[in-house]
């Protein structure tokens, strides 16, 4: 069976990592690969770092999320270097809890279940290995046995700064089984495993009355004291709290806000001291990552209780919004439905983008800059070129609202619609309309959501219905020209032909007859209006048309139809333009005749050869379409 093999396969790889040694071996490691004795923090960075970092519109962008996380480009910048980066570097920051801040189903989970099951896999690399003194239950770090007063030299020798001290079970070991003789300390490799709590803990609260301390520091074990005879000695003692075993690694404090407030002192001397305190024994050392994520009504309460402005000072908030770009949420959505049951299910082109628009639209907040409506300032977010807005512009309104995309409907609503409307349609093929309807029925569903906001939303979800509509319609269009990139490249080129007479104020020859003809102000003009371009603008354009060109024969590369966004956008629209009254008639017919139903035949194979639909989504949105032209 490839199963089996593949397991031992994975056993096998699993046994070749395994390291055990001495102390004085392990430190001829340490001095041979210094990583091996990075800090916490820094294993994470670098875990980040190492995965890839593209840079792309002056912001950097982490693979390690790539293909998890969308949209969410600045946000995790942020994160990575104000945070990861600053506490790798041993600064300040490092002595601060990280605190995820958002709304529901925003990420903010799984950024934290990334970053673990990032750990576990780095863990089991070269440039992510950890090790630590054999048996220890807290995987404690090897150098904690160099003593305070040589850890200065060390530094000299080995450039690594050396923090903590031995904890007392160790201490203990180090006399009672090796005679005082730190060289001869075993150390070994260990793999983080939150499954097995290996350098990897999560903290939930429970209720109040029965939470104890101990499932955070451990506690002592009775049925050993008569052995040890003192509840004072380490070795009756469990080390088996979640800040024991996230020693190394990292702790996730689910809900942390609300937690206890006994629990949370205990993270004040471990975020700033690096300790923390367990029974009947000194401060115990621990290096561990500890991160936490909340909603906004809970930080906020937080901040306004008094008592806690000790911990307010040593927690760092990044804010994790939603997702305000079109294109990344529907990747999203795409995302969800592949890991569900409803893959198999044929969701037809445009229906996710549909439903992505009417989010976004429920994120953003109104622009100040009245030129720019909503969604105007959707399609800018999303990347989109529109005339008269440059970047500097969409720059200028993501700096109007620190909190734009903390509020809005979440992604997990509108999957839920969509299997709605799934289970409602007997046919297992869903359009943009059965899913905006969707979305509209669950409105009143939605306990979270106000009459008022209710009524946005109604009037984003016409929005959304106005986009899908011109979509729908380009589509169609787009799939009744026949050759269309050839129909395209014939009127770019006479257009360009007659730009190029136009600006160095040449005539024409007539391919027929030979006579020289002045350029045809008409064609151009016709071409040029779809796209908004006025009497006034005209030889700005024109000209703007012939220095890319020139740009493009300087680099030795071909000008051709996809070359100039706007002039592409210009000759569709003219294309569909001369087209529209054969659409409107052909797919509008009742009883269509031979040619027509020919052509409706050929519509529907292009449809779903070329873009993506099936024969029942392909029929739906040519019946839809002519609908709307006839209206």
């Amino acid at each position: 069976m490839e199963i089996i093999n593949k397991i031992r396969e994975h056993r096998e790889k699993e046994k070749q990592l395994e390291w055990r040694g001495t102390f004085k071996e392990y430190l001829e490691l340490v001095k041979q690969y210094p990583h091996i004795a990075q800090s916490s923090h820094s294993r994470v960075y670098n875990m980040i770092k190492d995965a890839g970092v593209l840079e792309k519109d002056n912001h950097k962008m982490y693979r390690f999320f790539g293909e998890d996380i969308f949209g969410l480009e600045e946000p995790l910048e942020k994160l990575v270097e104000e945070y990861f980066h600053s506490a790798a570097r041993r600064l300040d920051v490092k002595k601060r809890i990280l605190m995820l801040m958002g709304p529901v189903s925003g990420g903010k989970s799984t950024i934290v279940t990334m970053l673990k099951r990032g750990l576990e896999e780095y863990s089991r690399t070269d440039a992510g290995a950890v090790y630590a003194i054999e048996g220890c239950p807290m995987h404690e770090d090897p150098l904690h046995l160099i003593p305070p007063h040589l850890r200065d030299e060390f530094y000299e020798e080995y450039g690594i700064h050396v923090e903590g001290h031995l904890s007392p079970l160790n201490l203990m070991r180090l006399e009672k089984e090796y005679g005082g003789n730190i060289e001869d300390v075993m150390v070994e490799r260990i793999f983080f495993s939150e499954d097995k709590r290996v350098g990897i803990g999560t903290f939930s609260p429970s209720d109040p009355k029965s939470q104890d301390i101990a499932d955070l520091t451990g506690s002592i074990d009775f049925s050993t004291i008569a052995e040890y005879g003192s509840e004072s000695d380490p070795r009756a003692y469990r080390f088996d709290g979640e800040l024991n075993k996230a020693n190394r690694g990292i702790m996730e404090f689910q809900e942390m806000l609300k937690c206890d407030e006994k629990f949370l002192w205990h993270l004040l001397s471990l975020s700033e001291e690096g300790n923390f305190k367990a029974g009947r024994f000194a401060l115990i050392s621990a290096d561990e990552l500890i991160v936490a994520h909340t909603n906004e009504a809970e930080y906020k309460s937080f901040i306004n209780n008094k008592k806690n402005e000790a911990l307010h000072s040593r927690i760092i908030v990044m804010n994790i919004p939603y997702n305000v770009k079109v294109s990344e949420e529907e990747r999203i959505y795409e995302k969800m439905i592949a890991g569900s049951d409803m893959a198999d299910v044929h969701i037809a082109p445009h229906a996710l983008r549909t439903a992505a628009i009417f989010s976004i639209l429920t994120r953003l907040k109104e622009p100040k800059n009245q030129t720019v409506d909503l969604v105007k300032k959707m399609k800018l977010y999303d990347g989109e070129e529109l005339e008269g807005y440059k970047d500097q512009d969409v720059e200028e309104l993501k700096k109007e609202y620190q909190d734009e995309g903390m509020d809005g409907i979440d992604p997990r609503y509108v999957i839920n619609r969509i299997s709605s409307a799934i289970i409602r349609k007997e046919v297992e093929s869903i359009n943009a309309l059965d899913v905006l309807r969707s979305l509209k029925e669950g409105l009143d569903q939605h306990a979270s959501i106000s009459d008022e906001d209710k009524e946005r939303y109604l009037d984003f979800i016409a929005a959304a219905r106005k986009e899908y509509d011109e979509a729908a319609k380009k589509e169609v269009q787009k799939a009744f020209v026949y050759s269309y990139e050839e129909s395209a490249k014939t009127l770019m080129d006479n257009y360009l032909d007659n730009v190029e007479a136009y600006c160095n104020k040449n005539k024409l020859k007539d391919p027929l007859t030979g006579e020289e003809m002045s350029p045809d102000e008409k064609l151009m003009r016709s071409i040029e209006e779809q796209i908004g371009i006025s009497e006034n603008a005209k030889r700005a354009f024109r000209e703007e048309i012939l220095i890319r060109i020139s740009a493009y024969a300087r680099k030795g590369k071909k000008f051709d139809y996809n070359s100039h966004e706007h002039l592409r956008e210009a000759i569709q629209q003219k294309l569909f333009a001369d087209l529209k009254d054969v659409v409107k008639i052909t797919t509008s017919t009742k009883t269509p005749d031979e040619s027509q139903l020919k052509k409706i035949n050929e519509v529907t194979a292009r449809l779903i050869d070329e873009h993506g639909y099936n024969s029942v989504s392909a029929n739906e949105l040519l019946r839809y379409v002519g609908s709307l032209l006839n209206r």
